[in-house]
């Protein structure tokens, strides 16, 4: 009886942590997303918050933005719409070839799998920073190589449109190690007698990998590309760090223009507003994505 209670009483300690770091920063920033905070009425050691309620103001501006002939968020919607289905194409798509070639008995198997983890243990703020210096128009890398191969030089950082290559192949060189990894331990966990049996009925390699181990591997490349939808729709460091959201904003994403709006207009309030909304549209897509994942199993047992 007494243990009960104290079991009743006391929270547990991983709800506690919970609260402590997930719950009440969110419940707070939601709220601050409906006042009018800023740099000179949040507070600080010498003047108590003065920052007022202002309802859904911050909200009926946002819309009023996304409606405008002259609208400065619609187009960073669809960079980060682009940005995001892009790297995680690639990420999958490349991370699905390495794996079923590293899933295969080939010399030297370890050493590959050791130097492709790279790009993920490297600290990606390091890792966007080289790639910065290798976009360098006169010094970096590919404009050397380019030269060399008699080719003109290409304006990486300063056009719009290769700025924004520039920063999806960073993203795409430091995402793949973790879909490669996440995918070859799906593969390794496909009884091999699977493909025993349908290399018996006559089934080509194709036909396998169709039949077999896109249905086997499906539970964990749903769980591998939605983490990667949420990671590359939040990647604040590539962006900041290689273009910094430019040339003329043609690389900014939500995340950076969220980051902008707190830290250089200082506008707390409108930034949390924006947190808000990116949590919402990641948990619509994240719904959508789940929802049509589990139809299409249903649908596969029915079959």
């Amino acid at each position: 009886m007494e243990k009960r209670m104290v079991g009743v009483c006391v929270p547990y300690p991983g709800r506690l942590v919970m609260a402590l770091l997930v719950f009440f920063p969110l419940v707070q920033g939601i709220a601050f997303s409906f006042t009018d905070m800023n740099q000179y009425n949040m507070g600080n050691a010498f003047s108590e918050p003065s920052y007022q309620f202002v309802g859904l103001e911050n909200y009926r501006n946002v819309w009023a933005d996304l409606v405008a002939a002259d609208s400065t968020l619609r187009p960073i919607l669809v960079q980060t719409a682009i940005w995001t289905f892009v790297n995680v194409f690639f990420h999958f798509t490349i991370g699905l070839g390495l794996a079923l070639l590293l899933n295969r008995p080939i010399r030297g198997r370890t050493v590959y799998r050791l130097l492709l983890l790279v790009p993920w243990a490297v600290p990606s703020f390091i890792s966007a920073l080289a790639w910065r210096w290798m976009f360098n128009g006169s010094y970096g890398f590919f404009n050397l190589v380019l030269t060399e191969l008699g080719l003109p030089p290409i304006n990486w950082l300063g056009d719009p449109f290769w700025a924004m290559v520039a920063v999806i192949m960073t993203n795409v060189w430091l995402g793949v190690p973790f879909m490669m990894v996440t995918l070859l331990g799906g593969l390794q966990s496909i009884p091999r007698s699977l493909y025993e049996a349908a290399e018996i009925d006559g089934a080509g390699r194709w036909k396998q990998f169709w039949h077999i181990t896109l249905p086997m591997l499906k539970p964990v490349a749903t769980v591998a590309t939605l983490l990667g939808i949420i990671w590359t729709f939040n990647m604040f460091n590539v962006i900041y760090l290689v273009t910094q959201g430019g040339p003329v904003q043609a690389t900014e994403i939500l995340v950076t223009f969220a980051y902008r709006e707190a830290f250089q207009n200082w506008n707390f309030g409108m930034a949390s507003t924006y947190g808000v909304i990116i949590l919402s549209i990641l948990l619509v897509l994240s719904a959508v994505y789940l929802r049509a994942m589990k139809a299409e199993r249903v649908e596969g047992v029915m079959d």
